[in-house]
C-alpha cells in the first residue's frame, strides 16, 4: 500500500533553467544531494529522457544508493523519473520523483518536488525530511554561487 505523495516547495534564487541544469549534472547533484549526516554522494547521470542516473549518498556510518531513469524532461520546467532506493526491501523500491520549476520574476524560481509511490513502512518514514534537507543545500549552493549550480 502506497502512503500519500511527499510535496515540498521552495523558491530559489536563479532562474529555471539554472535549478533545471542543477538536477542534470553531476557535479552538481554531488554538491547538494546529501541529505542529513551524508558528506558526500558519487553521481553518475545520463541526462536525458531514457538515460540512467545512479546517485550514492555516504555518511560515516553507510551509503545509501539510489538510481533510476529518466522519463520526462520539458527544459526549464519538468523533469519526472523514477527514484530506487537499492536498500529497500525488494518489491517496495520503485518510486516516482516529479520535479516541477516554475518562473517567479526575473530570477527566481518556485520548485515543486513530488515523491510519489513510497510504500508504507520505515524505511521510508524519513524521505520528507531528507528531500527538506537536500532542498535546503540546493538552496544554499545556488544562493552562494556554486560554480557547480551554474
Amino acid at each position: 500500500m502506497a502512503r500519500e505523495a511527499i510535496v515540498i516547495e521552495r523558491v530559489l534564487p536563479a532562474p529555471p533553467e539554472t535549478v533545471f541544469a542543477a538536477w542534470g549534472d553531476a557535479a552538481s547533484l554531488r554538491a547538494w544531494m546529501t541529505p542529513g549526516t551524508a558528506h558526500d554522494a558519487s553521481v553518475e547521470v545520463d541526462f536525458r529522457v531514457g538515460g540512467r542516473f545512479r546517485i550514492v549518498m555516504h555518511d560515516a556510518e553507510r551509503d545509501f544508493a539510489h538510481h533510476g531513469e529518466y522519463l520526462e524532461l520539458d527544459p526549464p520546467e519538468r523533469i519526472l523519473m523514477t527514484w530506487i532506493s537499492e536498500w529497500a526491501p525488494a518489491g517496495e523500491q520503485r518510486t516516482l520523483l516529479r520535479v516541477e520549476l516554475e518562473r517567479v520574476g526575473r530570477s527566481r524560481t518556485r520548485l515543486v518536488l513530488t515523491h510519489s509511490e513510497l510504500p508504507e513502512g520505515p524505511r521510508y518514514d524519513g524521505h520528507a525530511r531528507g528531500w527538506g534537507e537536500i532542498l535546503e543545500k540546493l538552496e544554499r549552493a545556488i544562493a552562494q554561487g556554486d560554480d557547480a549550480c551554474r
